[in-house]
């Protein structure tokens, strides 16, 4: 009996070590819960509740090669970009709630105070940043230009994705044409990047702050908005709810006319450090 005893001990001694140095949760994760279980803290938090992470300087080459399926001419050519300083990137996509605090209504299609914000235009997100750089009495909130935008989304990877090349996970990180029912759904559900990013592939096509260009010759390679030229079009990225795999690749670009709203449209901040 004493030995039966002493060896139920010893199962729950271990399942408990087991628990402690792994982690115990349960599955079905969702909202709140699930953000809170994976990727890295939050390293700054504003008055309306946007949390940041700190992206790294760096360098990487911007742009799909010859050869990844999926590819546009659009992508290229490959190039190297110097990201000179770190900076803050919003977590997630701007919420409807965040957008209200701001601005004090709600353009969006779909109705929810956790959805990304969507049919707003390039210039609506240009009142919303200078609307919250008063409101927080700073000057530091801005887009991300477009190289900031893929170096966060690529994390140090140089793959298809974020995740790796093959679309089969894409579910795991994306709302996208296959499993989004038509719709945006609740920021942060799905995998982040390696760096605490999340929804940097679908959801909402994400505004940058460029002048979109046909392909990369000239771009800036100190990662800065690549401003000057003649289209007044801006640069769209990171693919939507609406689109094929394809188009949430890392590299996928686009692009919109800065005054019109779609409901596929939305945005993420950048904070200067």
């Amino acid at each position: 009996m004493v030995e039966k005893v002493n060896k139920i001990v010893s199962i729950v001694l271990i399942m408990l070590l087991f628990c402690g140095v792994l982690g115990c949760t349960g599955t079905g994760e969702s909202g709140d819960d699930y953000k809170d279980s994976i990727g890295p803290e939050t390293d700054y938090k504003n008055s309306i509740g946007m949390e940041f992470v700190e992206i790294p300087a760096g360098e990487f080459m911007m742009g799909s090669p010859s050869d990844e399926e999926g590819k546009m001419d659009r992508e290229g050519p490959v190039h190297k970009v110097t990201i000179e300083e770190s900076y803050y990137l919003a977590k997630f996509e701007v919420t409807q709630e965040q957008w209200r605090e701001v601005m004090g209504s709600n353009p969006s299609y779909f109705k929810g105070d956790d959805l990304p914000v969507e049919q707003v235009s390039w210039n609506d997100a240009q009142e919303f940043i200078e609307k919250l750089n008063e409101k927080e009495g700073t000057n530091k909130y801005r887009l991300p230009s477009e190289a900031e935008w893929e170096y966060a989304c690529r994390a140090g990877t140089t793959t298809r994705y974020y995740f790796g090349d093959g679309e089969s996970k894409l579910g795991d990180y994306a709302w996208y044409r296959d499993n989004s029912d038509q719709k945006t759904h609740l920021v942060g559900q799905k995998k982040p990047n390696p760096w605490g990013l999340y929804d940097m592939h679908g959801n909402v096509w994400e505004l940058c702050q460029d002048r979109y260009h046909s392909y990369y010759y000239g771009a800036p390679s100190y990662g800065g908005a690549w401003e000057s030229g003649s289209s007044s079009d801006r640069v769209l990225r990171g693919g939507g709810w609406n689109g094929d795999a394809w188009r949430c690749r890392s590299a996928s670009r686009s692009y919109y006319v800065p005054v019109y709203r779609r409901r596929f449209l939305g945005f993420r901040v950048l904070r200067k450090l």
